[in-house]
């Protein structure tokens, strides 16, 4: 009986440095939150479109576009919105009352141009038609 014990505990020993090695590899191979926070859209950022009271990235990948609204100071509630139409297509919007941004909202627009309004409280942008 007592060697059927030992045996048991070495098992229960095993079993449990196996669990805390594998939930260390998740821990160092999960990625940050902060770095999520910072590319909120696939691609490679095409524009930033700067403003009084904060900013509208656009980004690429393929034939789409993303873009989100960032205000100059997160973490307080109020009125934003983002706004991105491809040339010939309906705007796809993004507004209401956020801490921390508007968006992201996504188009496919190939090879078209894109227009990309954005605000936040009383300052906002409008880009024009760009990325043709």
């Amino acid at each position: 009986m007592k060697g059927s014990r030992r045996v048991g505990i070495r098992r229960r020993l095993a079993l449990g440095t196996a669990v805390l090695t594998a939930a260390g590899l998740l821990v160092v191979t999960a990625p940050p939150q902060q770095a999520q926070a910072a590319a909120p859209c696939p691609g490679r950022k095409a524009r930033t479109l700067p403003f009084s009271t904060g900013s509208v990235a656009v980004y690429k990948s393929g034939g789409y576009v993303c873009a989100v609204t960032l205000p100059k100071k997160p973490g307080t509630k109020r009125k934003m919105s983002v706004s991105l139409r491809a040339r010939g297509g309906r705007p796809v919007v993004d507004e209401g009352r956020y801490a921390y941004r508007a968006g992201p909202v996504t188009v496919h627009a190939g090879r078209r141009c894109v227009w990309v309004t954005g605000a936040v409280g009383a300052g906002k942008v409008s880009s024009g038609w760009i990325l043709c």
